[in-house]
């Protein structure tokens, strides 16, 4: 695998940086070397988060036709259907070069998509169409988005993950905050079944940015010989490989910890704006409007989190700190929810989550997988990224239910989410120190000129 320094090289520097490239180098650490393969990702992420939220409010529209019990009862699905795509996928990675699964999923998405509008566009109520797709974009959503991550990781080394990762999910943000816009300026024209061909579109286009990827990245290289031996099948198995590699390392299960972890304290908060929406705005247009502009806010403030200070957070003061900024003001918002249950506590501590989660949690945790080889990280990534987020998905509304049921009020249910914050800031704290003390010992016997200490999966 090429060092840092060989992934710096240029290509050709030729003519005049665009608008994008000087400003990004003016207010980020990204050196110009690195800045046609930084825009690539960038605008690969864009394509495909803003595909991903363009059709989510038709996804939202179709759970309030559903109703709030059968949407809890598709989160138990949903995690079900995160298993059953495992295998499919690891059948995918098996069998295909790196370089060539990442256009095979996305293709997939775009015609499933394509596929959903053209139903819904014959028959706009069809319940089981509506669950089907309540389904698919809640699976795909984690799927898609570990299948980029799991991309990158190969393209830039350990070292530019913390200077880049922030400024590329920057890009993710963007197509976040422009999706709904599009969707917004476009569905009384062309109706949500439109809606779905739009997303099919930009995954189209995102396939195309993950081409150009490949390209400049080839062309730092300098040569197409260091891509083609490293870009071959994982072979084996990878669902089991996966499952045998997670339940064999301390670190890999405390990764799924803080996935399940994670998953739970979101859930928590999502079922608490349920009901508070519920309860303080009666009419439907006006809760759509208030979504919206939360929807507006977290993705704005996300995106200059991102540009400007997620990379130097990670820098300065390590991935410990990114991975532990949200679980510990979590355990403040779920005890300002049960001090004050208004909408106005939950709009603050819902945007807080999502915009920390999205600018710290999410560079923080794929930053973890840095210290796997290539063939375990492709094998257990998505074992961890997609059936385990989604279990802990399912787990946390059965248990949300139940408190519920048992006469719980939704302060001491509050409480109990404080208490799942606290757990997960504890397992961050561990996996962060684990992290940085790996890397410390690497440098070490790299600097010593001995071997690398074995990956993380399965020597911890």
């Amino acid at each position: 695998m090429p060092s840092s320094d060989d992934r710096s090289k240029p290509g050709d520097e030729s003519g005049s940086p665009s608008l994008l490239a000087r400003l990004l180098g003016r207010t980020t650490q990204i050196d110009r070397k690195e800045m046609p393969a930084v825009i690539a990702s960038f605008l690969l992420i864009f394509c495909v988060m803003c595909g991903y939220f363009a059709v989510r409010s038709v996804r939202e529209t179709a759970g309030t036709v559903l109703g709030k019990d059968r949407v809890a009862n598709l989160f138990l699905v949903t995690w079900l259907a995160s298993i059953a795509i495992v295998p499919a996928y690891g059948w995918v990675v098996a069998r295909f070069r790196r370089s060539k699964f990442l256009p095979i999923i996305y293709g997939a998405v775009a015609a499933s998509l394509a596929i959903v509008g053209f139903m819904l566009g014959a028959d706009p109520h069809n319940v089981f169409v509506m669950e089907f797709f309540y389904v698919m974009i809640s699976v795909l959503n984690l799927f898609m988005l570990s299948v980029f991550w799991g991309f990158l990781l190969e393209i830039f080394a350990k070292e530019q993950t913390k200077r880049l990762f922030g400024v590329i999910a920057a890009g993710g943000s963007a197509g976040a905050l422009v999706g709904p816009w599009l969707t917004t300026a476009t569905v009384r024209v062309i109706g949500n079944s439109g809606i779905l061909y739009v997303g099919a579109s930009l995954f189209v286009v995102a396939i195309v940015c993950q081409r150009t990827l490949l390209t400049v990245w080839h062309r730092s290289q300098q040569t197409h010989e260091v891509v083609v031996a490293h870009d071959e099948p994982v072979g084996g198995n990878p669902l089991l490989d996966g499952a045998r590699l997670l339940f064999t390392s301390p670190y890999l299960l405390g990764i799924a910890v803080f996935v399940v972890l994670l998953s739970s304290v979101s859930t928590f908060l999502y079922f608490e704006q349920l009901r508070i929406v519920s309860e303080t705005f009666k009419d439907s247009a006006q809760r759509t409007q208030v979504f919206a502009i939360m929807d507006a806010i977290v993705q704005t403030a996300t995106l200059v989190l991102q540009l400007f200070v997620t990379g130097r957070i990670a820098t300065r003061l390590g991935i410990t700190t990114l991975l532990v900024i949200v679980p510990f003001a979590m355990i403040f918002g779920f005890l300002g929810l049960a001090a004050i249950g208004t909408f106005g506590m939950l709009a603050f501590v819902f945007c807080a989550r999502r915009i920390g989660e999205y600018a710290f949690v999410r560079p923080g945790r794929e930053m973890l997988f840095s210290t796997l080889s290539t063939q375990d990280r492709y094998r257990v990534k998505h074992v961890i990224d997609v059936p385990v987020y989604r279990g802990g998905d399912a787990l946390s509304s059965q248990v949300d239910s139940m408190l519920g049921h048992a006469g719980l009020s939704p302060a001491k249910v509050a409480v109990v989410g404080s208490g799942l914050a606290a757990l997960w800031m504890l397992n961050a704290w561990w996996l962060g120190r684990r992290h940085d003390s790996e890397e410390v010992t690497r440098a070490a016997q790299a600097k010593a000129g001995g071997p690398a200490p074995a990956a993380a999966s399965g020597h911890r």
